[in-house]
């Protein structure tokens, strides 16, 4: 047969000595198929150029492949999906959705409507949902849940839930983090950012926790609530220093984005960092390392969070149960913080 030849999924299977049904799960790598049948319908598959009919496939199973990966952005705030940590989730999502087969459509929660369920689900644009933050407020997801809709959200995974939770150990990492500042000496560490969210409220616990446990008091004006982008921690940072000078010697920064804001108002001041102020991020995005000085941080895996979030979704495909996963987290120490 020449390779040229526009070949069916019946005649695929006949080449390859098995039933329609057997060649159709060789094809799409179900572990219940033997290694070695599911390597020869695949090896004929790409000799014939044989591909399955997307649209007629979809048609029959009333399913679109397609996972909706939404960007839980919340009102008044400028973080959008240019931020380098959103973006690096979604690229890992990416690779992990289409090793299994399933295509990404990536939208916002300022584009998709309320009703998460209809718009994405019930129209069939996808079959699943991954929801990027669970934001202020949990109003939309917990919508979608009581809908029957499967979905698996990237946030606080210490948080009660009806669906499964995938995030990084939150009150750890800020624990973590204040520490190493109090630890090199610091006494007045700042907290920048918005603990109304799930994830920076977990890491404003264990910023609190480490002062505790130092015995050194953290004073109410030490809680800076701002929007989580750069710009906002740039002019706040001008604005405190503008009206109060240098009252801190130590930041905990909610975001590496927050951390590069801050970075950039203090050195336009000329203070020395880490000298005058230790500035820890949070997140490890590929900026983190290039700032001068190069910025500690907590680093989340986000290969391993994309991979968690994926399993999750698939389960819920299945009918089996799930559960909230915590993803490792680890202090990377690097210039803004430490001396040489």
């Amino acid at each position: 047969m020449s390779s040229e030849t526009k070949l069916t999924l019946a005649k695929l299977a006949k080449l390859a000595g098995v039933s329609t049904s057997t060649a159709s799960r060789a094809l799409k790598d179900n572990p219940l198929i033997k290694q070695e049948t599911r390597n020869k319908v695949q090896a004929l598959a790409k000799e014939y150029n044989y591909s399955v009919n997307a649209a007629a496939s979809r048609l029959r199973t009333q399913k679109t492949h397609v996972i909706a990966v939404i960007l839980n952005l919340i009102d008044h705030t400028e973080q959008s999906t240019t931020d380098p940590f959103l973006l690096k989730l979604v690229g890992e999502l990416n690779q992990a959705l289409n090793a299994k087969g399933y295509e990404l459509l990536l939208s916002n929660s300022f584009m998709a409507s309320d009703d998460w369920a209809n718009y994405f689900i019930h129209s069939q644009r996808a079959d699943g949902m991954i929801v990027i933050g669970q934001g202020k407020s949990t109003k939309k997801i917990d919508r979608a849940a009581e809908a029957g809709v499967p979905l698996v959200v990237w946030g606080d995974p210490k948080s009660e839930a009806r669906y499964p939770i995938v995030g990084g150990d939150n009150y750890q990492g800020g624990f973590e983090a204040a520490t190493h500042l109090l630890q090199k000496g610091a006494k007045r560490v700042l907290f920048l950012g918005d603990a109304e969210h799930a994830e920076m409220q977990e890491r404003y616990r264990g910023y609190l926790q480490a002062h505790q446990d130092a015995n050194i008091p953290v004073s109410e004006d030490c809680t800076c609530t701002i929007d989580i982008t750069s710009k906002a921690a740039y002019e706040y940072i001008n604005q405190r220093v503008k009206a109060n000078g240098l009252d801190f010697d130590g930041i905990v920064c909610s975001s590496d984005m927050v951390a590069l804001g801050a970075l950039k108002a203090l050195k336009e001041r000329y203070v020395g960092i880490p000298s005058d102020v230790g500035i820890v991020g949070y997140d490890d995005i590929s900026l983190a390392e290039l700032m001068h000085p190069a910025l500690t941080t907590v680093r989340q895996n986000t290969q391993q969070a994309a991979s968690a979030m994926v399993e999750q979704l698939l389960l819920q495909f299945e009918g089996k149960e799930t559960a909230s996963y915590v993803v490792d987290t680890q202090l990377v120490v690097r210039r803004s913080s430490k001396h040489d």
